[in-house]
C-alpha cells in the first residue's frame, strides 16, 4: 500500500470519526485494493450528528407545547346551562339558585318574594346521578298583607343521561317529600309565602310548594350541543296525591295533575361567557278546586296555565382541576295572567359549581 493511500485513510478516519462503513463505500472499479482502501472521496457523505437527533428533539418540544392546550381541563364547557330547565347531564354539582320577584297588588302597593333552591347531585356512573333539592321562600307582602317564610317540600330523584355525538338526552324520575310548612287547615303567613313562591319560580316548581301533597315527577330532555350553540327542549309530568291536612283550604282535591314544558337556546360569545334564553309553559291537566264561602269551586280559567320568558348571561370559570364555577343572572317576566295582573318582574341569580 502506497504512502499516499495510507495518508488518505487516516484523513478519512479523522474527519468522519469512523462513521463510514464498508457497506457505504462504492465497489472498486480498477484498483485491486479492498473496498475499505477505496478513496473516501467517492463515498457518500454521512449525516451530521445534529441532523440525526434533530427530529426527536423537535417532536419532544412540540409535544410539550401541545399537551397543555389539549388537556380536557382547559377546554371551555360547550353546554349552555338552562335557567329553570334541568341540565341534560349526569354530573357532580352543588347549586344555589335564587329567584327574586317584584310585584304589586293592583292598587299601587308593591311586594317582593325571594325563593331559593339548593341542589346537590353526585354521579354514581357516567350516566346516572341521584340528587336532592331543598327550597326556602320569604315573602314581603304588599301593604298590610302578612309577611311570611316557609321551608317547602324537598325533592329526591335521579337523572339518567346519555350523549350521541352532538345530541344529548336525559330522563328524570323523582318525588317530593311532603314536609313543607304552610299546610295547616287555616291560612297562615307560611301558606301565603308558598303561594307567592310558585309565581316567583315561574310556576315551574309547583310540586315543591304544594306542601300537603306527595308528588311523583317524571320528565325528559333532549338537546343539541355543538358549534358553541345549545338548543334544548323539556317536558315534565307531575302527579300530586294529597297525604295530609284534608281540611286545608288549599288542599281540596285528593289528586291533581300538572305539567310543564320549556325551550332553551344558548350561545357561547367567548369561551368564558354565554348568553341563554328560554320560554316556559305550565298547565294544569286537571282542574284544581279551592274553597269559596265553604264550597269547592274551580280555579279561574286564566289561572290554569302560565307563560314566562327569561334571558341572561352566564360566566364559566375553571377554579381547579376538573372544577367549573358557572354563575349567571337572568331576567324573567310573565306573558299572561295572573302574572301580568300583578306586574311580575323576576331576577334569578344562579351559582352552580360543577366538579
Amino acid at each position: 500500500m502506497s504512502t499516499k493511500t495510507i495518508l488518505i485513510q487516516i484523513l478519512a478516519i479523522t474527519t468522519f470519526g469512523g462513521a463510514a462503513s464498508a457497506q457505504e463505500a462504492p465497489a472498486p472499479t480498477s484498483a485491486p485494493a479492498p473496498a475499505r482502501e477505496s478513496p473516501p472521496a467517492a463515498a457518500p457523505i454521512p449525516p451530521a450528528p445534529e441532523t440525526a437527533i434533530a427530529p426527536p428533539a423537535e417532536t419532544a418540544v412540540a409535544s410539550a407545547t401541545v399537551a397543555p392546550a389539549t388537556a380536557p381541563a382547559a377546554a371551555p364547557p360547550p353546554y349552555s346551562l338552562p335557567w329553570q330547565l334541568r341540565p341534560v347531564a349526569a354530573a357532580n354539582v352543588v347549586r344555589s339558585d335564587t329567584a327574586v320577584a317584584f310585584y304589586d297588588n293592583g292598587a299601587g302597593a308593591s311586594g317582593s318574594t325571594v325563593a331559593t333552591m339548593l341542589t346537590a347531585s353526585t354521579k354514581l356512573t357516567p350516566s346516572l346521578a341521584p340528587l336532592v333539592r331543598l327550597g326556602f321562600v320569604q315573602n314581603d307582602a304588599p301593604a298590610m298583607g302578612a309577611d311570611g317564610t316557609s321551608f317547602v317540600n324537598p325533592i329526591v330523584g335521579a337523572t339518567y343521561a346519555r350523549r350521541i355525538e352532538a345530541f344529548r338526552w336525559a330522563a328524570f324520575l323523582g318525588a317530593t317529600i311532603p314536609l313543607g310548612m304552610g299546610g295547616a287547615a287555616t291560612p297562615s303567613a307560611a301558606s301565603t309565602a308558598d303561594a307567592a313562591g310558585i309565581r316567583a319560580r315561574s310556576a315551574m316548581d309547583n310540586a315543591m310548594f304544594a306542601v300537603n301533597y306527595f308528588t311523583a315527577i317524571v320528565g325528559g330532555d333532549v338537546a343539541y350541543v355543538d358549534h358553541r350553540v345549545t338548543l334544548q327542549a323539556e317536558a315534565t309530568l307531575f302527579q300530586l296525591l294529597r297525604v295530609r291536612n284534608d281540611t286545608a283550604a288549599s288542599s281540596t282535591d285528593a289528586a291533581r295533575t300538572n305539567s310543564t314544558i320549556g325551550l332553551h337556546a344558548g350561545v357561547f360569545i367567548v369561551p368564558a361567557l354565554s348568553l341563554g334564553g328560554e320560554i316556559r309553559y305550565q298547565r294544569w291537566l286537571s282542574t284544581p278546586t279551592q274553597l269559596s264561602m265553604g264550597n269547592k269551586v274551580d280555579i279561574a280559567d286564566f289561572a290554569k296555565d302560565t307563560v314566562t320568558v327569561a334571558v341572561g348571561p352566564r360566566a364559566h370559570f375553571a377554579v381547579g382541576k376538573g372544577m367549573w364555577l358557572r354563575p349567571g343572572i337572568s331576567y324573567a317576566r310573565g306573558l299572561d295572567r295572573p302574572l301580568t295582573d300583578a306586574s311580575y318582574n323576576v331576577i334569578q341569580v344562579d351559582v352552580p359549581l360543577v366538579f
